[in-house]
């Protein structure tokens, strides 16, 4: 009995302490520029983000590159942080010490998907030890390795800018945004991180040949090679995507933001011309075409055009969907109609539009004419980063939709 008491005593007395100790002091978050890093397959993938207060409020801006992406929902509590990662599906967690923040990153829709996330503050570049060496700069047609031996074939473009490398690759279903890292005694490393995508590119370049290697999240690995090449193409964006034999038009029935089912005999897209934009919210690329369309949109609605983005996400949940989509179209002030089509898997989109050969790509745009007619899709797209395609295309655009409005 005596050692009962004796270990209530003990209990009674861990509580009390327990009870009584303070709460976590609040940690200030320090204003100004970070360096944050996630370990992406044994392999840290360095980004910067600047913390802004404004009206006790805390803004991120996040460095994607030349790419500047605003973070305006951001929650701080005693020792720590949270901000969801603009409009993707993914978040970071960390505890914030006096110049460090430690924890994780998160993505939400991917099963057991929690990568490791530090900062350190003060920092204002990507990389420290910078090099001016151009032997990167230019055109190269680079082979990524398929585990099955056969080659997806690309396009790198690359520059050097006050010791820091940039550039980007263009696939045939889009394009790696904006890479920034450096080039270093034949050694070159290359990183993007948009909030959803995370990659790492390593390897050598000797004269005009390279060679890498690439990982990409939590566990896709691809090497590659690519030779300095000026004249290298890719396949015609405009006819990778079609309508299969016995097909005219474009039919479906897919639900709007309220769940009501609409299609494309509506009386609203009567007599115009429409475009169908292919999308998912996880998808940067459509990112990048989302604000495109959403300012051309705005621009040209009141000449008989309307624009519909059909959805496809991360889970086949229409609450899920709905939110995701909605959250895009609040941040870009997207004017034009969303309708909620299926999941991001390409096969089981590709059966909610059986008229098409395929859906290849996250984006793929379908243009249609005032009589129902499909004059065009294009596969993919080709965003900022891309420089003159991307020019390029947007002159190719407005030439097809002009010369579409005046029939």
């Amino acid at each position: 009995m005596k050692y009962f008491f004796q270990i209530t005593s003990v209990i009674l007395s861990l509580s009390f302490i327990i009870s009584c100790s303070p709460e976590p002091k609040k940690t200030e978050l320090k204003v100004g520029s970070w360096r944050g890093e996630i370990t992406v397959q044994n392999h840290q993938l360095p980004f910067i983000f600047d913390i802004n207060k404004i009206d006790n409020s805390y803004k991120i801006k996040l460095h994607d590159g030349d790419n500047i992406i605003d973070i305006n929902d951001v929650t701080v509590k005693k020792d720590s942080i949270f901000f969801p990662l603009h409009i993707f599906d993914a978040d970071i967690k960390a505890k914030i010490e006096e110049n460090t923040l430690s924890g994780t990153y998160t993505k939400n829709y991917a099963e057991d998907y929690v990568l490791p996330f530090k900062a350190i503050f003060g920092k204002s570049k990507r990389l420290d030890q910078l090099s001016s060496a151009k032997i990167m700069d230019g055109k190269w047609a680079i082979d990524l390795h398929r585990k099955d031996g056969t080659m997806n074939k690309t396009i790198g473009l690359f520059n050097t800018e006050d010791g820091e490398l940039k550039g980007t690759i263009l696939t045939k279903t889009g394009d790696y945004r904006f890479l920034e890292g450096k080039v270093d005694n034949s050694q070159f490393e290359l990183y993007a991180f948009d909030g959803n995508h995370l990659f790492v590119l390593k390897g050598k370049v000797k004269k005009d040949e390279l060679k890498g290697e690439f990982w990409s999240g939590k566990t896709f690995y691809q090497p590659f090679t690519g030779k300095k090449d000026a004249t290298a193409e890719l396949p015609d964006a405009n006819k990778l995507t079609y309508l299969k034999e016995g097909y005219d038009k474009i039919e479906f029935s897919f639900p709007n933001l309220e769940g009501e089912i609409v299609s494309l005999d509506a009386p609203k897209y009567k007599d115009k011309v429409v475009i169908l934009q292919v999308f998912g919210t996880w998808c940067p690329n459509c990112m990048d075409e989302t604000i495109f369309y959403a300012d051309w949109y705005r621009k040209n609605k009141d000449r008989g055009v309307e624009i519909i983005g059909l959805a496809y996400e991360n889970k086949d949940d229409f609450e899920y969907a709905k939110a995701r989509v909605d959250k895009m179209r609040r941040t870009y002030d997207v004017g034009y109609d969303y309708l909620i089509a299926g999941t991001s898997n390409k096969g089981d989109a590709s059966k909610t539009l059986p008229m098409l050969n395929h859906v290849m790509s996250f984006p793929t745009s379908i243009i249609i004419d005032k009589k129902g007619k499909v004059r065009n899709i294009h596969t993919g797209f080709s965003g900022p980063a891309t420089g003159d395609y991307y020019l390029h295309y947007v002159e190719e655009f407005n030439n097809l939709m002009d010369e579409l409005l005046e029939e």
